[in-house]
């Protein structure tokens, strides 16, 4: 029985976008080790984004940084 958890960051998936991913999940899991789709457990957790890391900054300051970066880089 094969477990997915996919972690997001919460910034409105919304349901529809949500039931893709567990439904391309599940496929691509029955297509390539062929495992059952009904015992196929998909879990979305969304993380807040102040609660989400990326290089030793919580992501908002991670993409600020990095935005201000290409804004120098642009000119």
């Amino acid at each position: 029985m094969p477990y997915v958890k996919i972690e997001i960051t919460r910034e409105g998936a919304t349901p529809d976008q949500k039931a893709r991913l567990i439904e391309g999940v599940t496929d691509l899991l029955a297509r390539e080790l062929n495992k059952n789709p009904a015992t196929t457990v998909v879990v979305i957790d969304e993380v807040d984004l102040d609660n989400w890391g990326i290089g030793g900054l919580p992501v908002t300051q991670f993409r600020r940084q990095l935005q201000a970066t290409r804004d120098r880089q642009a000119g």
